[in-house]
């Protein structure tokens, strides 16, 4: 079962191609940190700035270093419905085990245009789809009608829940098939997530310390609420860092500090601030890791 503590995965570069070498190093030191999944090519991934063969690509060397051992929802979402058919159909014949596709964004589709959008979507490839709202980037809104009405499709198996919202896991779980699977999308509010009933986290913070995220996410899912609640303190300083200035900014230098990527991000995000990265360093410092 997806859920738990699944990590958005950062995609490294070195002179603006994608570092593999370093991307497996990441996907080792997920797993060995007690992440449950792992999400390749997503918002965190910077997919907007990837073409289509880089993010297949990608998509395929994920499968092949996890080999079984975690989940692996590829991310496949954009705006042009036959783009993300055409990455859900080379997902599914590499092995991803689900895919994560945002609202389409830009476009500003109504209600109707997003159920027709995933509709189209789920019923081209025989794929598992995790939906994904996170309105703050992509200007439209899923409704919680719209999720009800999506949750009925077979292909249709979750949803990642970006809007901060806690109160919206009660609202979906009114609505949804018992087995469909709540995420949230929105570290700094997880913990509220999961205590309303939600399933676990697909993280950005979690890049940086996936053990601690594991931990805390293993807690608040057995229902140990005391121990959830201290491990969200120590990691609430690093979630604010983590979007201190645009994303995936702050993680890459993070992650960099710790030897396991360079910072490198593609344009229009830039290099880090001195400000930020001293934000960042001293988060990383209360956490432990460094």
């Amino acid at each position: 079962m997806i859920g738990g503590s699944i990590t958005a995965l950062v995609t490294p570069f070195k002179d603006n191609a994608v570092d593999e070498d370093k991307f497996a190093q990441i996907i080792e030191h997920q797993f060995i940190n007690g992440t449950r999944g792992v999400v390749p090519v997503g918002t965190t991934g910077e997919s907007a700035t990837m073409d289509l063969a880089e993010r297949k690509r990608v998509v395929a060397l994920c499968v092949e270093i996890v080999a079984g051992r975690m989940s692996v929802i590829a991310g496949t979402g954009t705006n042009d419905t036959a783009a993300v058919i055409e990455l859900q159909k080379d997902a599914k014949a590499v092995g991803a085990d689900a895919s994560l596709v945002v609202a389409p964004y830009y476009n500003k589709p109504s209600q109707a245009g997003i159920i027709a959008h995933f509709e189209a979507i789920a019923n081209a490839v025989e794929l598992p789809i995790v939906l994904y709202n996170v309105p703050g980037r992509t200007i439209v809104d899923m409704s919680v009608d719209t999720v009800a009405h999506l949750s009925q499709h077979p292909n249709i198996i979750a949803i990642k829940d970006a809007t901060g919202e806690v109160e919206r896991v009660t609202q979906h779980l009114r609505r949804v098939p018992s087995d469909f699977i709540l995420l949230s999308g929105d570290d700094g509010s997880a913990l509220g997530f999961n205590a309303h009933g939600g399933h676990g986290m697909i993280s950005v913070t979690s890049n940086v310390a996936p053990s601690l995220c594991a931990q805390y996410q293993e807690a608040s899912l057995k229902g140990d609420f005391v121990r959830a609640r201290e491990i969200n303190a120590r990691l609430q300083t690093l979630n604010e860092a983590m979007f201190c200035e645009p994303s995936p900014a702050p993680v890459k230098y993070a992650l960099s500090l710790l030897g396991l990527c360079g910072p490198e991000a593609r344009l229009p995000i830039i290099p880090l601030s001195d400000s930020a990265k001293a934000r960042v360093e001293a988060a990383m410092k209360v956490c432990g890791l460094l």
